[in-house]
């Protein structure tokens, strides 16, 4: 498990590390190194990065004060934010300063505390301890000044180990000291130099918050252990609070339960290994010895047919290589998965063995959730061998001379000729809506034995490789989130016990050029109220709620607007795209996973993971228009009010897959309006 403790940043193992908000650790050490300072009042880019830092967003120096609603147009604002672990962020007063996780390039800011702020992870320095103290291969003396040679003896009275020279002269077997007994030094009992002062240095657990303080409850909200002040001061007053103890052994059995899931999977892959290397020499011998009965057939021929023998030694030779690469990979992958999930279990058992709980808590959800990961990663077809060791190749030696430049192997493109046969597309049941496709087929000839499945495969849009899109029973299929004004090629393939069957004749899908959507119910938050066939939204509550469109974009250039019905006692709405897990029931752009554009009857801001920027003149009134371009292929955002750009180009670097979004309140309700062309000359 070496390698669940060796830092990211370093790559060596943990001294004194810290515990970011993410859940991941780092040294004190490299944390300082990897700590971000900007100026106060320094201007960010639009995407809300620093330059040279990969992923942080700074606050806009509007937001930042602690002035009217008038001031800064937004009145729920706080000054005062908090991370997932219940530390405090504070806008810093002369500079920002942040630091950013070097595995999940989570960002969070620092308080006026700095790296104390952060939790020390307790667990994972005890873990590397005992591990270093377990790979001792020999004990130093303790005594030497420089360059501790190995150690001869062991005093069990002083418990302090000796080199021969040092023993001779401060601890000779004379005076006060004869009664004291010698013997050779042992590596588990002798204190390893640099690991007793490690281990000596922990102590129990303190607040965070008030260093005085032993943690005594746990925070289910935040997700972190506190003290009897933090109640005291009603920081954590409306929170969901459950005893240390209890939280720290219902976190250990949810940890113990889910290890013992990944390690039946983790027995099942070393049973596979086997039978992977057992079908690796059933393959090698099944192959040399079909190649022996084909050279017998085509040396009992003449002439022409030895011209062909060559062509079918090697369709013989490729067919084999082709196999044990296969089997080859799927060992390696196997090999290294299995490696992983072990690392991963032999460290969680560390951790079960802790008695800290707090220092438990504080890792255990992102443990579970690893374990539970690798536990889905083991499916049932990743047991399975992709190739089976028989060679499903027949040849037919009865045909005249005039036939025999045309000879070649019958089932060629089967593995086995009880396999099923290709399916047959029904093109009149195929069909195309806005960016998703929905395929129908049949299998036209019934198979000796029944089909158990069929698998679906589209490429990229691009002609590129394929990829399975579904598995299963059914012989109707809808695809979504295709790219818009994209032709994607498709095939689909039938399998049942004895093998998998050929592919049937390739159908080329055209997805629309522009994008025609409405809003998804199913994504609204429960106050939205959708009419008008899903085209108007509005809201029942003074709370602002966010609801997703139903269209999916991650390349292209996309452009909708949304009509202002009613705008009652100057809400501010937001407009812009998010994620599929972005929160819905705070305004969009509060959390990491959206982007957006918020405006009230005076002026607007753009604001993206709490980030306000870029405050614009101009507001929206009953009547007006709201639009959005999304340029997937400039990888930006931009808003329009009324048919003319509003600010500058809101967003940049965005990447992935992106879903048109809004916010609003119960004095707001707007009409979507979408399939628009894109506006021409855009501002930077």
């Amino acid at each position: 498990m070496n390698e669940e403790l060796k830092c990211p940043v370093c790559g060596s193992l943990f001294d004194d590390p810290v515990l970011l908000p993410c859940s991941h650790s780092v040294c004190s050490g490299c944390a300082r190194n990897i700590l971000v300072q900007t100026p106060e009042g320094g201007e960010m880019p639009a995407h809300g990065r620093a330059p040279g830092t990969p992923d942080y967003d700074y606050l806009d120096t509007d937001k930042m004060s602690t002035h009217s609603e008038t001031d800064s147009g937004y009145g729920s604002y706080t000054p005062c934010a908090k991370s997932p672990n219940g530390v405090r962020v504070f806008p810093p007063v002369h500079r920002h300063c942040s630091i950013t996780c070097p595995l999940c390039h989570r960002s969070v800011s620092l308080d006026e505390r700095g790296l104390r702020g952060f939790p020390r992870n307790r667990l994972l320095e005890a873990i590397v301890t005992r591990y270093r103290r377990s790979r001792a291969t020999s004990v130093k003396c303790q005594l030497c000044d420089r360059n501790p040679v190995d150690a001869a003896v062991m005093c069990e009275q002083c418990d302090v180990c000796y080199c021969t020279p040092c023993q001779q002269r401060c601890h000779p077997s004379r005076g006060p000291l004869a009664k004291h007994r010698l013997v050779p030094p042992n590596p588990a009992q002798c204190a390893v130099p640099g690991l007793a002062s490690a281990a000596a240095a922990r102590k129990l657990a303190t607040c965070a918050e008030h260093e005085a303080e032993d943690h005594s409850m746990y925070c289910v909200t935040c997700k972190t252990p506190v003290c009897y002040l933090c109640l005291e001061e009603s920081k954590h007053g409306k929170h969901d609070l459950k005893p240390l103890a209890a939280m720290w052994k219902q976190h250990k059995c949810q940890l113990s339960q889910a290890l013992n899931g990944v390690s039946d999977k983790a027995k099942d892959a070393k049973e596979f290994l086997v039978q992977l290397k057992n079908l690796l020499q059933q393959i090698q011998e099944n192959g040399v010895e079909f190649e022996a009965c084909l050279v017998a057939q085509c040396d009992a021929l003449i002439e022409a047919l030895t011209r062909q023998k060559a062509k079918l030694l090697t369709k013989v030779t490729k067919e084999k290589e082709s196999k044990l690469k296969t089997v080859r990979d799927q060992i390696t992958h196997c090999t290294m998965r299995l490696r992983q999930t072990t690392g991963m279990m032999e460290y969680c058992l560390e951790v079960i063995k802790e008695n800290d709980p707090s220092g438990f808590l504080l890792i255990s959800d992102a443990l579970i959730k690893r374990v539970q990961v690798a536990q889905e990663q083991w499916v049932k077809g990743a047991l399975e061998p992709k190739v089976c060791p028989e060679f499903a190749l027949n040849v037919s030696t009865d045909p005249l001379l005039q036939a025999i430049l045309k000879l070649d192997f019958i089932q060629a493109k089967a593995d086995n000729p009880n396999a099923p046969p290709a399916p047959l597309l029904q093109l009149e049941k195929c069909c195309m809506q806005n960016n998703s496709a929905t395929l129908a087929w049949r299998i036209t000839v019934a198979p000796a034995l029944p089909v158990e499945g069929y698998i679906l495969e589209l490429d990229d849009g691009n002609g590129g490789h394929y990829r399975e899109v579904y598995i299963g029973k059914e012989t109707v299929c809808t695809v979504d989130g295709l790219h818009f004004n994209s032709s994607y090629n498709a095939r689909v393939k039938a399998y049942n016990s004895i093998g998998v069957g050929p592919y049937s004749k390739t159908v080329v899908l055209k997805t629309s050029d522009v994008a025609w959507f409405t809003f998804d119910p199913t994504s609204a938050h429960r106050d939205i109220v959708l009419s008008n066939d899903n085209q108007t939204a509005s809201c029942s509550s003074y709370d602002d709620r966010v609801v997703l469109a139903t269209a999916t974009f991650s390349k292209g250039t996309h452009y909708w607007e949304l009509s202002v019905d009613r705008y009652d006692n100057h809400p501010d709405p937001a407009f812009g795209v998010a994620r599929v897990g972005a929160a819905r029931d705070a305004m969009l752009g509060k959390d990491d996973r959206a982007w957006a554009m918020y405006v009230d009857n005076n002026r607007s801001w753009f604001m993206h993971n709490n980030s306000h920027t870029n405050r614009a003149e101009g507001g929206i009134a009953k009547g007006s228009t709201v639009g959005v371009l999304l340029d997937l292929t400039k990888h930006t955002l931009t808003f329009f009010v009324n048919k003319e750009q509003h600010g500058p180009v809101a967003f940049q670097n965005l990447e992935g897959a992106f879903v048109p979004a809004i916010s609003l309140n119960r004095n707001v309700q707007v009409t979507l309006i979408t399939g628009l062309e894109v506006p021409k000359n855009i501002k930077q």
